[in-house]
């Protein structure tokens, strides 16, 4: 059995064996916001070799809030306890806080990989979760920032047509745009939450690039470096909405090290090195009442006509399976409730034959 892996008959002993959660925990896996708290009164230091001075801090230093995908990927209700969250998992993401890594999350699709970063940033009060998408296409550059040569060649041929009629050249921020990698990077007082959605899907060197950034919190955009003598300081839009931040001769370095969760399908190897740099975790697939909780949360079958039969014949469907993802529970349990199939109509069992299936093409 390999580091990633975890037998889930003791996964399910974890959870049902642990009752008080340590002291040390600071993220308890509830998604519940910590109202009134602040993050930086809480979380200790980081370790010596963990802490960075990147600056200028921002005034306001405020997180952007989130844009409504927390509600959409957790559902607006917080019926999901300690008691239903595997405290392995609660483990390696506050070491993960406390420690200044990031943290690869592995498991099978639709366990909840991707909303492990929504939890953390809507529990911790952290605003708005930095998504970076990758794909085989995707590079280090593209994920830390943007710059539109083209677009400033035009602006600069345009202002010198109109310099008779007071034209001006527009700065050069305005034509650089820090990616969601190189946002979360940006110095803040509070972490950002960054999500890097599989990762696996990523060429053979994108995580191998990624290590001097996450060894040293910092990179430098050569468009701005190259004109810091005479713009030392240069505001650049940023991957949030109607947001932008000064860098400092040409160099992006961060304070708080970002909360970044990686996920994998782990449907690759990843080199030792990056490992090394790396907290590991896997999903196990949700039990019964961990599904209970997803579907209350997202306020389905309040009433719970056919929630608990559905969750019954869900698990053993997926135990058949070997695995099925968890959106597809919450469209049956949708389709049982609206109106538009009921479980003893002829056409249901067709309906759910269709939605639980493996996500293999036959």
């Amino acid at each position: 059995m390999s580091v990633n892996e975890q037998d889930p008959a003791t996964t399910r002993q974890r959870r049902t064996s642990h009752r008080e959660a340590p002291d040390w925990w600071i993220y308890r896996g509830t998604g519940r916001p910590m109202h009134d708290i602040d993050l930086t009164e809480i979380l200790p230091p980081p370790p010596s070799w963990r802490t960075f001075h990147g600056g200028p801090i921002p005034d306001p230093d405020v997180p952007p809030a989130d844009d409504g995908e927390a509600d959409r990927r957790l559902g607006s209700q917080f019926h999901l306890s300690e008691h239903d969250v595997d405290p392995h998992e609660l483990d390696m993401v506050n070491a993960a806080l406390y420690l200044r890594r990031p943290l690869l999350v592995t498991g099978n699709p639709g366990t909840g990989k991707s909303s492990l970063a929504y939890r953390i940033a809507r529990e911790l009060t952290l605003g708005r979760v930095l998504r970076w998408p990758i794909s085989s296409h995707t590079t280090l550059q593209s994920g830390l920032y943007g710059y539109d040569a083209i677009g400033r060649a035009q602006a600069a041929a345009t202002a010198q047509a109109q310099r008779d009629t007071d034209g001006e050249e527009l700065p050069i921020g305005e034509f650089v745009r820090l990616g969601p990698l190189g946002t979360a990077f940006l110095p803040s007082r509070l972490p950002r939450v960054l999500l890097v959605d599989e990762l696996d899907k990523s060429e053979a060197d994108l995580p191998n690039d990624l290590l001097s950034l996450f060894e040293d919190a910092e990179f430098t955009i050569p468009e701005l470096a190259r004109v810091r003598t005479r713009h030392p300081e240069v505001t650049v839009h940023t991957a949030d909405p109607q947001r932008a931040a000064t860098v400092l001769d040409g160099r992006v370095a961060c304070r708080a090290f970002p909360v970044v969760v990686m996920t994998s399908n782990g449907e690759r190897e990843f080199p030792p090195a990056f490992l090394r740099r790396c907290l590991q975790l896997r999903i196990q697939n949700p039990d019964v009442n961990q599904l209970a909780a997803i579907v209350a949360n997202h306020v389905l079958d309040e009433a719970g006509e056919h929630r608990d039969r559905l969750i019954r014949e869900f698990v053993e469907r997926s135990k058949a399976e070997g695995g099925l993802p968890t959106d597809r529970l919450l469209d049956a349990v949708y389709l049982a409730t609206s109106g538009a199939y009921q479980p003893d109509h002829v056409a249901w069992p067709r309906l759910v034959d269709a939605l639980w299936h493996r996500l293999t093409v036959r």
